[in-house]
């Protein structure tokens, strides 16, 4: 029987994270268990190709939602990474720490010791920005993040049109302020994804008390209310790896609460039909889902200047040759090189829009909008209320857990995401996208009115492939909590969750940066350290919050 001090479930953002961290002092071992394999190859490590190993069944658990009410029963695609790094691994690198308000409002939900002046020293430990505002960011952590070339005219036109709309600009949005238009950030490192595999894990794996182990989690074992190990199956034989001290799962805000259900810890009723022994009854687990949605605006460009020229094979292996022999050229980005965050309205006092810019018109799949040059926006209400849940199919550790987001299950998401059709219409109607615009691709300009918009975003929404909150971290107290705020398992020992199924409430941005943060600071707790002392910076909030959006 294989043994160690930690056994962690999960590989990804937050699970390298802990593996490095754990190991650290050389005075525990660590058996890291993970159901993918190996990131090595150019799928996964060339930025630019970053559509292939989300589409690819060996990196991803392929996952599908219910159908959609709200969305013509549409079912939703919700990747998750099944690989070394997780969906640090096929995710689109961007990197957003998420606003200061995000994390004081966790705390205000019972996550004590996680606002902001809890959470930011953390975030600066783990990061090596470069180029990213002084005093505000780390400078030698493991993670790097950097900002893209920037060469493209039409990344230059979106952020001046965004000024000419009246809006804020930003020098560096996971700064000291978050609210404008301004460069996007990337996971990206001397040419190639910055992983959490590549930033925490392999480093890790150096170290003799660390290792993984390639095997899928069926459920964990306890024993007289403790957990103690993992029952695994790796190579068709069935096994248990002994934790000495505690079990962490972070296995995604899919397949964590899925593992809790599997073990006996969640809803009591939902278990017993599903023929699992009630070992904790917590309601909370598998409750609480939370994602971003987005849909694409896109117009034709005018002028040859999109990456639209690239799109032929042939150029692409151009670009892919050049990328493997030199670390050069248009594969060592990610193209989400501009962004902004915004405000939707008066009144809302941090950005709840977010928008992602890209130099052609395409699909995440990789197919051309247009036969033509043009250029797009990946535009999204951040800060839903639409709740959904994850709950079992069976007791068979091998089916895919039962998904259901709800989207759009709140009257106010249509509100807010009208208003970024009709915003994003402004912005790109500004006298910077005068020598591009060409005509819109989609919406298109016969969609007007509030019902047309509708039916444009019930079959065109998408997720942002950005799920959390399904083991929530809360009091005690609180019916609903699946975790406490040092991430144990509520009635259950030596068990903690740390990934993105813990975040209370969705942060305001991409969850990478936050995924990797709670792993950092989970670590501190279950090594009973003392948490980073509290920052006493304060963030920057528009001083016109309650009169205008800008």
């Amino acid at each position: 029987m294989q043994q160690a001090d930690f056994v962690i479930i999960g590989s990804g953002s937050a699970g390298s994270a802990l593996a490095y961290r754990l190991s650290e002092d050389g005075k525990n071992t660590v058996i890291v268990i993970e159901a993918g394999g190996s990131d090595f190859g150019p799928f996964i490590q060339m930025p630019a190709a970053l559509a292939w190993p989300m589409s690819m069944k060996r990196y991803n658990w392929g996952y599908l939602s219910e159908p959609e009410p709200a969305l013509n029963n549409r079912r939703i695609t919700a990747p998750r990474g099944k690989v070394i790094g997780g969906s640090s691994s096929i995710n689109g690198m961007v990197y957003v720490r998420g606003h200061a308000e995000d994390y004081n409002r966790w705390e205000e939900l019972g996550a004590q010791g996680w606002a902001y002046a809890d959470v930011l020293p953390y975030f600066k430990r783990m990061e090596h920005s470069h180029g990213g505002e002084e005093g505000w960011r780390g400078t030698d952590g493991p993670l790097h993040v950097q900002r893209g070339v920037f060469r493209n005219p039409l990344f230059h036109a979106f952020i001046e049109a965004g000024k000419q709309a009246g809006f804020e600009a930003t020098e560096d949005y996971n700064g000291s302020k978050q609210e404008g238009f301004g460069l996007m950030e990337q996971t990206i490192f001397g040419g190639r994804r910055w992983s959490a595999a590549n930033a925490y894990l392999k480093p890790a794996l150096k170290r003799p008390n660390v290792e993984v182990v390639y095997g899928h989690a069926h459920k964990l074992v306890i024993e007289n209310g403790r957990a103690t190990g993992v029952e695994i199956e790796r190579s068709g034989r069935v096994e248990v790896v002994k934790a000495n001290r505690e079990v962490i799962v972070s296995a995604s805000s899919f397949n964590s609460p899925k593992l809790l259900m599997l073990s006996g810890i969640g809803p009591g009723a939902h278990l017993q039909d599903m023929g699992i022994e009630v070992k904790a009854n917590r309601a909370g687990v598998g409750a609480n889902l939370q994602d971003h949605m987005e849909f694409y605006f896109q117009q034709v460009s005018t002028k040859p200047v999109s990456l639209y020229s690239w799109l032929p094979w042939f150029w692409q292996g151009v670009a892919g040759a050049q990328w493997m022999f030199t670390r050069s050229g248009l594969g060592t980005s990610n193209q989400f090189e501009a962004c902004a965050f915004l405000r939707s309205a008066p009144g809302v006092k941090q950005p709840d829009l977010q928008y992602h810019f890209l130099p052609v018109a395409i699909s995440y799949d990789g197919k051309a909008a247009a036969k033509s040059h043009g250029f797009q926006v990946h535009v999204g209400y951040n800060l839903s209320k639409s709740r959904g849940n994850v709950t079992l199919q069976s007791s068979d550790p091998k089916a895919d857990p039962v998904i259901r987001f709800n989207y759009m299950s709140h009257p106010e998401d249509w509100e807010k995401f009208r208003h970024c059709v009709r915003l994003t219409r402004e912005i790109f109607g500004q006298k910077a996208f005068d020598q591009y615009r060409g005509p819109e691709i989609q919406p298109g300009e016969t969609v007007q009115t509030d019902e047309q918009i509708d039916a444009f975003l019930r079959e065109h929404l998408e997720s942002a492939y950005h799920p959390c909150g399904t083991c929530k971290m809360g009091a005690k107290s609180d019916p609903m909590a699946v975790v406490d705020p040092e991430t144990r398992v509520i009635g259950v020992d030596g068990l903690r969750v740390a990934d993105s199924s813990i975040f209370p409430h969705v942060t305001y941005g991409n969850l990478n940066g936050p995924s990797i943060m709670t792993g950092e600071k989970a670590a501190d707790h279950i090594l009973g350290k003392q948490p980073l002392p509290r920052s006493n910076q304060e963030p920057w909030i528009s001083p016109r919050w309650a009169v205008s959006d800008r």
